[in-house]
């Protein structure tokens, strides 16, 4: 995983593409966000945002 994100950085610097970071980040953040509520009471309120 490690290597994925040093080529993904590799990459966004090389190209100029530093607006891609937030994108990434956000979507990084709602992924897990996803995974962590997943089996809790909180997934039902969750759901109904998106």
């Amino acid at each position: 995983m490690g290597g994925f994100v040093m080529e993904l950085w590799g990459f966004m610097k090389e190209r100029k593409k530093f607006w891609l970071l937030p994108i990434i980040t956000v979507l990084v953040l709602l992924g897990s966000l996803i995974v962590l509520t997943q089996g809790s009471a909180v997934a039902p309120f969750i759901y109904t945002l998106f």
